[in-house]
């Protein structure tokens, strides 16, 4: 597997992917690794995840340096995911106790009930390159302190970033069968999902999701699916432009547009349309595209090829209908996978730029007369990851945000995770959630105890 710079197009490193035989010994090892990892109380189990988070602080620069160069994420924002990991990991260390808690839900002088949380068992994580610290730690951090073991693929686009991952959870203390790295691409992931495992844990898209769920279907595993989004913003006619148009360039744009909440889809109201998109264009001609390890780079490149001409393909067909390009529109004449940070006006929902996922620094805006119109195009798509609403009235945007059907709902902010949530998405944008001490409790089994005196 050739490890390869996005934005140069050079090798970085060539890697062994593992094979069917190495996958299914890594499963027969975890299986027994688990029943020991399961059995060592909770309270030794949180200090890994607490000598993790001091390994990641120690190597910040490093890991950062590795994750731009691999999946082109300028180096400042790949810093920031590692910084802001550092609170979902307190979290996780704060809340798992009590999460996880035995709970007596009856008890009288003749029979007791009680709930109580067992671990899964061994699970598959198969996880994604665009946050691969935020997304996968989402999964393989709860599932260890719930006792299940994790057999952890990375996209093959964030591998050594994966590698890290795994050397650092075993400095911290976590055996070497409880947590496995496997390295590979889709052919791999789909071997890993084979295995007999109890859980499938996956973050990517909608197409290759339904294929998971497929395979694990008569097998009656847990199967949870974190896929994609086409994230609608709804700007009334209230707004402070040019404030509402900054945010959202930078929910648009960020890491390239390449986030499963980025902003990608806005609806303005015709009142402020005209100069909310001066105000937007404006903001992203200022965003700086240069070689991601320059500390002021906004804009970096594709870390996939292939989506260049996604991108190509949805900008033609939306032109071809009628679209106008305010800004962008095209590849950047450059070694790598680059392309122009890209806004269209007058596009409608005949066009694939509005109704399919882009994962690019391209975005649509389109003119709506109110509210009511608004609403039923955000709720046009088949997915439901996000959506937002910006005015400075709350009660208008919950009244908007309560028709909307997402799993989450901003009111003046956008692309924003916290761990106290839940993250889960409605449609195509998957089953399941991770975060929040729901997303704890997802990587175990609840049991019920009907426990009679006799």
């Amino acid at each position: 597997m050739r490890i390869v710079n996005p934005a140069d197009g050079s090798l970085i490193q060539e890697l062994a992917e593992d094979d069917a035989r190495a996958i299914g010994q890594k499963f027969v090892r975890a299986r027994e690794a688990q029943q020991h990892w399961a059995a060592r109380p909770l309270a030794e189990r949180i200090p890994v995840v607490r000598r993790f988070k001091e390994e990641i602080a120690r190597r910040t620069e490093e890991l950062a340096r590795t994750l731009t160069r691999e999946m082109g994420k300028p180096i400042r924002q790949s810093r920031n995911e590692l910084a802001a990991l550092a609170e979902r990991l307190d979290f996780f260390i704060d809340k798992t106790t009590a999460s996880l808690a035995s709970e007596t839900v009856l008890q009288d002088e003749k029979i007791t009930e009680r709930i109580t949380h067992e671990p899964l068992g061994v699970v598959a994580n198969v996880s994604a390159w665009n946050y691969p610290y935020f997304v996968g730690a989402n999964v393989f951090v709860p599932a260890v302190l719930a006792g299940n073991a994790v057999l952890y693929k990375p996209s093959e686009h964030a591998s050594l970033t994966g590698l890290a991952i795994g050397e650092m959870l075993h400095a911290a203390g976590a055996p070497a069968d409880v947590f496995s790295v496997i390295l590979g691409a889709g052919e791999t992931g789909a071997t890993l999902v084979s295995q007999p495992v109890d859980g499938v844990f996956f973050t990517g898209s909608y197409a290759t999701g339904a294929k998971i769920a497929a395979a694990c279907a008569p097998r009656m595993v847990k199967c949870q699916l974190e896929l994609g989004g086409k994230d609608p913003v709804y700007v009334c006619d209230d707004v402070d432009v040019k404030t509402a148009a900054e945010s959202l360039a930078d929910g648009a744009m960020y890491n390239a547009g390449q986030s499963c909440c980025a902003v990608e889809r806005l609806y303005v109201h015709e009142r402020v349309h005209d100069r909310f998109v001066e105000a937007f264009v404006a903001t992203v001609k200022g965003y700086k595209v240069s070689d991601p390890l320059d500390e002021h780079t906004y804009l970096g490149p594709l870390a996939r090829a292939a989506q260049l001409e996604v991108l190509e393909r949805q900008i033609a067909d939306a032109v071809a209908k009628g679209a106008k390009v305010m800004l962008g529109g095209k590849r950047i004449a450059r070694t790598g996978n680059w392309f122009e940070a890209s806004v269209l006006t007058n596009v409608n929902h005949t066009m694939a730029l509005m109704r399919d996922e882009t994962f690019g620094p391209v975005i649509g805006i389109q003119k709506v007369g109110g509210d009511e119109e608004a609403v039923r195009l955000m709720n046009d798509t088949e997915y439901g990851l996000t959506a937002g609403v910006y005015t400075p009235d709350e009660g208008r945007a919950k009244a908007i945000l309560a028709q909307v059907r997402s799993g989450s709902a901003y009111w003046n902010c956008c692309d924003r995770v916290s761990p106290r949530l839940p993250w889960s998405g409605v449609g195509h944008s998957g089953i399941g959630l991770t975060l929040s001490t729901y997303g704890i409790q997802t990587f175990t089994r609840p049991k019920a105890w009907h426990l009679r005196k006799a």
